[in-house]
Order: structure tokens, then C-alpha cells, then sequence
């Protein structure tokens, strides 16, 4: 996987296509981590996101709902967000780093994923699905 930098990073786009945000590989506190930009808001996932997210699509083995909310809202059961904050995943539990910014995995993973050629997702206005390829 190539790694991007803050002076070279991934320019990306929201699934429905109606925001642009850019993503780049960091380390803080010796963990490596995925910078997310959002217009002024700077957000922090755990890198081993990229890794276990294909996993688990792969073992799904079909379309999932990406779910995207903010960290304070529940999350549905079944969706790529409610996956990303569970004690059921492989590191049991958020993926996002940054207090009160932890949520939106949902939104901004998935156009990384897509990226790196680990997943197809739908562009739709909105209720978007990955699965892995």
C-alpha cells in the first residue's frame, strides 16, 4: 500500500460525491495512524482500520451499509460504523482516536478503501454500501 503524507495526500471524495477531503498516513505517539481533513476538522483512525475493515468485509462476503454517524449518536447493528466503535472488532473497540471526532468512519474510510482498490462502494445521495473486492 502506498503511503501518503500530509504534503502528498489522498484527495478524496464523500460517497455521494458532495464533499472533498483529504487523508494521509501519520504517527502520534509512536501508534500509526490515518489523518483525515475535512474542510478545518482534522480527525485520527487507527491504521490497522484499513487491514481489518477488508477483513471483515471479506468474511461478510456481501454489500454492507456504511451507516456513517457522529460518535455521540447510536449506531444501527450491521453497519460499517456500528463495526468501527464495537468491542467486537479486532481492537476492540474505536477505531477513531480524536475525543468527540471519533465517529464518521462510515463516511471517510470507505473512499480510502475504494482508493486502495480493497472495496466498491455505491455513490448514492445517501444509505451507501461497501463490500470488498
Amino acid at each position: 500500500m502506498e503511503k501518503r503524507t500530509k504534503d502528498n495526500p489522498w484527495n478524496l471524495k464523500t460517497p455521494p460525491g458532495t464533499s472533498d477531503y483529504q487523508m494521509w498516513m501519520d504517527t502520534k505517539d509512536g501508534v500509526e495512524i490515518i489523518v483525515c481533513k475535512v474542510g478545518t476538522t482534522i480527525l485520527h483512525y487507527d491504521a490497522r482500520a484499513i487491514a481489518d475493515l477488508h477483513q471483515m468485509l471479506k468474511q461478510h462476503g456481501d454489500w454492507m451499509e456504511m451507516g456513517s454517524k457522529d460518535e455521540k449518536p447510536a449506531t444501527n447493528p450491521g453497519t460499517v460504523e456500528h463495526w468501527a466503535r464495537s468491542a467486537d472488532n479486532p481492537i476492540g473497540g474505536w477505531y477513531g482516536l480524536k475525543k468527540n471526532f471519533r465517529g464518521r468512519f462510515g463516511m471517510y474510510m470507505p473512499p480510502l478503501m475504494e482508493e486502495l482498490g480493497l472495496c466498491e462502494i455505491e455513490h448514492n445521495p445517501k444509505n451507501n454500501r461497501m463490500r470488498a473486492v
